[in-house]
């Protein structure tokens, strides 16, 4: 099957989940024998290029600032060049996994007669849809265009039907076992907390881990925090400056290659999580995949993921004390032999081929849907 996959960013430019789950499943796709390109946009002029056996277009994005200062939805500017895209192309399915994208991709399905798919990232709220001009409108009419919604988990599933009313369907993301696995060694010599999350995102609560941190290094003097530093030069400069006020052992690093993550993932002796409203916790299930001891919040669908203290501890609320203890007894279940198989074996029920065949399948069931 041809299969466009649209995204309004791609990396280097961005690094978050959604841009991880493109990668994952367009390499899934292909260790199929199928044929996925991605469709994004960037600042700068459109480029083609094959990046890991999988073609992808970076389309121009128009200057989208004016409307991001007037408070409208984030990337309205590059739908019609990705409309314009796919009706140039010669899809099977289209794949959306941005709101935006999807209007893009329901206006072709409808003129193509060809399904379109709708895998929303996140978890729907009301607060969150209405933050923004048109968020709310733009997700009625994606969700309303598009032939199937996939939601990451139960939990993000569940919210589909109190907000939209809509049964969405459940495809857990996967992880790619190849890189993101077990170091051949020790892990780091001395007990190392690593944070994967956006630091300067405000959902994720890095603060709150620093906070916890702080706790935690009085329990254990020589424990580390490893933080993802920011792309922005001026954020990590700020960001720096506030890590290490809050005392030493903490330390930010790049983690944007894949390579570099699944090595900081694979020394750490734990990898936190504290963030709310997660709609899976992909970070975690990379960390899981290198036998790495997870904690995260008691919220969203992160009890899903981590359903057993073989594996890691989840904490309730906004207390430092609370998710300095998740800390500390994750940090003590690191030092367990059988932990890190007991992670990695969590890890192998959501692989990417894994995730891949729920998607083959989808794609076939409604490609014949649209045939009859």
């Amino acid at each position: 099957m041809r299969v466009a996959l649209l995204n309004p960013c791609f990396w280097p430019e961005v690094r978050r989940g959604s841009e991880r789950f493109a990668r994952e499943l367009g390499d899934g796709l292909l260790a199929r024998g199928h044929s996925p390109r991605l469709l994004t946009s960037h600042p700068g002029a459109r480029t083609d290029s094959v990046e890991g056996g999988l073609p992808v277009t970076r389309l121009r994005r128009p200057p989208q600032d004016w409307l991001v200062r007037r408070a409208y939805e984030d990337y309205l500017t590059h739908i019609p060049l990705s409309y314009l895209a796919l009706e140039r192309g010669d899809d099977d399915v289209a794949h959306a996994l941005y709101p935006t994208d999807a209007l893009a991709a329901a206006l072709w399905a409808r003129h193509r007669g060809r399904p379109a798919v709708f895998s929303y990232m996140g978890t729907p709220s009301l607060e969150w849809l209405e933050d923004r001009h048109l968020r709310l409108r733009i997700m009625r009419r994606a969700i309303r265009g598009s032939d199937a919604v996939v939601a990451l988990s139960h939990t993000a599933a569940a919210a589909f039907h109190d907000v939209f009313g809509v049964e969405a369907r459940v495809i857990h993301p996967g992880v790619d076992l190849q890189v993101f696995r077990p170091l051949a060694g020790e892990p780091a010599p001395e007990p190392t907390i690593f944070c994967a999350a956006a630091m300067d995102a405000r959902s994720k609560r890095v603060p709150l881990l620093v906070a916890a941190f702080e706790r935690v290094r009085a329990e254990r003097p020589g424990a580390r925090l490893v933080l993802s530093r920011p792309q922005d030069p001026r954020a990590a400069q700020r960001l720096a400056g506030a890590a290490g006020e809050a005392g030493s052992g903490i330390e930010l690093r790049d983690v944007d290659d894949r390579e570099a993550l699944a090595a900081a993932y694979a020394e750490a002796w734990v990898s936190a999580l504290p963030s709310l409203g997660e709609a899976f916790g992909l970070v975690l299930l990379e960390a899981l995949a290198c036998g790495t001891a997870v904690v995260g919040t008691r919220d969203g669908s992160l009890p899903e993921l981590v359903n057993s203290d073989a594996i890691g501890r989840l904490f309730d609320g906004d207390d430092p004390d609370a998710l300095a203890a998740a800390l500390l007894e994750a940090l003590e279940l690191a030092e367990r032999p059988d932990t890190t198989s007991a992670c990695r074996s969590r890890a192998e029920e959501f692989s990417t081929d894994r995730c891949a065949v729920g998607y083959e399948a989808l794609y076939a069931e409604l490609i014949e849907a649209r045939a009859r």
